[in-house]
């Protein structure tokens, strides 16, 4: 994983994320941890950590979940409450391709979270690719995942993360109705690209 500096954006989003290292460090003193303890805890590079505490790490989904489980915290305690006001989201429901999706976040940008539901059907697999990480949690059902040479199928109250720029697909195994949450950064909202596996 490189330690490189990422500037910070220039769009309105750069007053939240400046919360977000004070906010891990914080997080991290309360539980009396240290960075070379959180270090082993997830696999992410003291300087790295470092970097993300004062500021000069741009936070992404990659270095924030490992951190999150370690803590023992929920991901938003990480990234920081919602704007004042009424927090309930209150997004209409958008349908893709069957399938119904529930926007659980209303701001632009960022981490993206939403509520699935997958009928029960029949697809055959179609494996896909884009930037980013992706986090899947079943809430009701079995729903089926192929990710590169794997074909799981994921319970109720089972998870997955992975980075989706390995060939991956997932839905409903015909059994039934699933339900899950997806969570993924900027880059997983752009459009997906065929994945082109290499012929021998």
């Amino acid at each position: 994983m490189s330690d490189d500096t990422h500037d910070g954006p220039s769009d309105g989003t750069s007053e939240v994320l400046a919360e977000v290292g004070p906010r891990l460090r914080r997080v991290r003193k309360e539980r009396g941890a240290t960075l070379a303890g959180l270090s082993e805890a997830t696999g992410i590079s003291v300087s790295t950590l470092s970097r993300l505490e004062s500021g000069l790490r741009k936070p992404s989904l990659e270095l924030l979940l490992p951190i999150a489980r370690a803590h023992q915290v929920p991901l938003d305690e990480l990234v920081g409450a919602p704007a004042p006001g009424d927090p309930r989201v209150r997004a209409k429901p958008i349908v893709m391709g069957g399938r119904t999706h529930w926007p659980l976040t209303r701001q632009p940008g960022g981490l993206q979270a939403y509520k699935v539901l997958e009928p029960q059907r029949k697809l055959e697999p179609d494996p896909r690719t884009h930037e980013g990480y992706e986090w899947l949690y079943v809430l009701s059902g079995r729903l089926r995942l192929v990710l590169g040479e794997h074909d799981v199928v994921l319970g109720a109250g089972e998870a997955a993360e992975f980075d989706t720029r390995v060939p991956h697909w997932f839905g409903s195994t015909g059994e039934g109705p699933v339900e899950f949450l997806s969570l993924f950064g900027p880059q997983g909202e752009r459009m997906h690209v065929r994945a082109r596996p290499k012929r021998a």
